[in-house]
C-alpha cells in the first residue's frame, strides 16, 4: 500500500473553516483544488452513513439508500483514499466490505439476500475489484481477500447465466420471488461483462475474456446494444422472448461497457476493443448537454423524474470515464474534456443545504435545485476526482504490484476459472426455497 501523503494545505483550510465554507471553486489546473472539492464532498458524503452507530448495520447507509449503492459509495471512497491519499475513511470501509460479504463470502449476506439483484451483488463485486487494484489495506489472513471475494461474485453470477429465455443472459432479479424476475437487464449483464473484464486482466485468466465476450455477444444479440449508434437499452420481459426492449438509457450502463471494453483492450491490445471503447465513447456525448457539455441523465433529469437510484448513476459514469482514459490513452483528450466541462455545473450545483456546499441532482441549470443525497454526493466526488487520473498509475495487476490473492491461480495460466456447475445450482434453489420460508414464516425487517 502506498504511504499516505501528507495533506494538501487546502483540506487542512477546510478542516478548520467547513462551516464557514460557502462555495466550492474547482481549479482544474491545480490538484489541491481538486483534492480540496474532494475532501468536501467525501465529508458531505459520510453523513449519510449510520452504520457504525449501536443498532445500526455495518456497511449500510441510511434510508433510502439501497444495498447496491452503498456498495458504490465504498468504491467511491476506495477511490477518494487512491488519488487523495486521505486515510481519514479507509478503516470504515475496510470493515463494512468485510461485515457484508455473507456466510460464503459471496455478497450474498441474510439481511439483503431475500431482495438482492444480480446488479446489486455487481456492485460490491466491482468495489472488492477496486481494492485489489488499487492495493487497498488487505484483509487479515484469516479472512476473505479482495480478490477472491470479487471471484466469488462472478462465479456466482456466471452460474446463473440462463439459456432458457432470450439465448441467454442474466435475469435482473435472483429470486423467483422478486418483482423483475421476469426481466433481462443490461446493467446485471453490464456487471457479469466488467467483472469478466477486469478480473481477466488483473489474473491473465483468458477464461474470463471468453465470459466478456459471451456476455458481450449476448447484449448485442438480443437487442440490448444498438450498434448503428452503440447506444445500449434498459432490458426487456423474458414473455416476449426479450423483443419488448425498454429503451431508456442510463449513463452507467454506456460507462460500465465502456470501462469493461477498455479493460480488454489494455489486456488483449485487440483492435475490436479499441473500436468498440472508441465507438461507446462517441456514443456518451448524449449524455452531455449539447449547450454547455455538463453531464446529465437523459432519462429523467429534465423531467425531474429521478428516483434515489438513478441519481447515483452519474457517478458511475464518471468513474468508469477515468478508467477508461487511463487504461485506453487514446480516449484521455476527450474524457477530460467532457469531465472540465461538467466541472462548472458542479461549481454552480454544490452551493446548497445548511452547510452551503451540498450538491444537488441537476448541474446543467445554475444553481442548487434543492435535491440532496448520497448519490449526488457521490457523483460530483467522482467526476473531480477523475481529474487527476494521469497522475497515477492504471489499476494494478497480479503481476504488476498488485497484492491481493484469489481462489483462481493469478500464474498467467489459462487454468479454467470456476463457475459454478448444475448441482451447485440445485443447491442454491435449495437455499432459494430456505428463504422464501424463512420470509413467509416470519416478519423481519430487511436492510437494503
Amino acid at each position: 500500500m502506498r504511504a499516505l501523503r501528507s495533506l494538501p494545505l487546502s483540506i487542512l483550510f477546510v478542516l478548520a473553516n467547513i462551516n464557514h465554507a460557502r462555495a466550492i471553486d474547482i481549479d482544474v489546473d491545480d490538484k489541491d483544488s481538486i483534492i480540496h472539492a474532494a475532501w468536501v464532498f467525501a465529508h458531505g458524503l459520510m453523513t449519510y452513513y449510520n452504520g457504525n452507530q449501536t443498532g445500526n448495520t455495518p456497511g449500510m447507509f441510511v434510508n433510502p439508500y439501497y444495498w447496491w449503492e452503498a456498495g458504490a459509495a465504498w468504491g467511491s471512497l476506495i477511490d477518494y483514499w487512491f488519488y487523495t491519499g486521505d486515510e481519514t475513511y479507509n478503516e470504515q470501509v475496510k470493515s463494512s466490505l468485510l461485515f457484508q460479504v455473507g456466510s460464503d463470502n459471496d455478497y450474498m449476506p441474510s439481511n439483503v439476500s431475500t431482495s438482492e439483484g444480480n446488479d446489486d451483488q455487481a456492485f460490491w463485486g466491482f468495489t472488492v475489484m477496486n481494492a485489489a487494484e488499487r492495493n487497498f489495506t488487505n484483509p487479515d489472513p484469516d479472512q476473505p481477500q479482495w480478490l477472491a471475494l470479487a471471484e466469488a461474485v462472478f462465479n456466482d453470477m456466471a452460474s446463473r447465466w440462463d439459456m432458457s429465455t432470450c439465448n441467454g443472459g442474466l435475469l435482473w432479479q435472483i429470486f423467483q420471488f422478486n418483482g423483475g424476475y421476469d426481466y433481462k437487464n443490461t446493467i446485471s449483464n453490464a456487471g457479469l461483462f466488467m467483472l469478466a473484464a477486469r478480473l481477466a486482466r488483473y489474473t491473465d485468466n483468458s477464461t474470463y475474456v471468453e465470459w466478456a465476450e459471451r456476455t458481450w455477444n449476448w447484449t448485442e444479440g438480443v437487442g440490448f446494444l444498438d450498434t448503428q449508434y452503440y447506444y445500449f437499452y434498459d432490458g426487456a420481459h423474458v414473455e416476449s422472448n426479450c423483443t419488448d426492449i425498454e429503451k431508456y438509457q442510463w449513463t452507467y450502463n454506456a460507462g460500465i461497457f465502456m470501462a469493461g471494453s477498455a479493460y480488454l483492450y489494455n489486456y488483449t491490445e485487440a483492435p475490436l476493443w479499441a473500436q468498440r471503447t472508441q465507438s461507446i465513447l462517441d456514443s456518451i456525448d448524449i449524455f452531455f448537454d449539447s449547450a454547455t457539455g455538463i453531464m446529465y441523465e437523459r432519462a429523467c433529469e429534465n423531467s425531474h423524474t429521478c428516483d434515489t437510484d438513478e441519481k447515483a448513476f452519474k457517478s458511475v459514469l464518471a468513474w468508469c470515464m477515468g478508467l477508461t482514459a487511463v487504461l485506453a490513452p487514446f480516449t484521455y483528450g476527450t474524457i477530460y474534456e467532457h469531465l472540465v466541462k461538467t466541472v462548472s455545473g458542479i461549481e454552480q450545483s454544490c452551493v446548497g443545504g445548511l452547510d452551503n456546499v451540498t450538491c444537488g441532482t441537476t448541474w446543467v441549470n445554475v444553481g442548487w435545485d434543492n435535491t440532496y443525497g448520497l448519490g449526488q454526493q457521490m457523483s460530483a466526488m467522482e467526476v473531480v476526482l477523475n481529474l487527476l487520473v494521469q497522475d497515477f498509475p492504471a489499476p494494478y495487476t497480479a503481476s504488476t504490484g498488485g497484492s491481493s490473492t484469489g481462489i483462481v491461480p493469478s500464474n498467467g495460466s489459462d487454468e479454467e476459472a470456476k463457475v459454478s456447475t448444475t448441482g451447485d445450482r440445485a443447491g442454491a434453489g435449495i437455499l432459494t426455497s430456505i428463504a422464501l420460508l424463512m420470509m413467509l414464516g416470519a416478519s423481519w425487517w430487511i436492510a437494503i
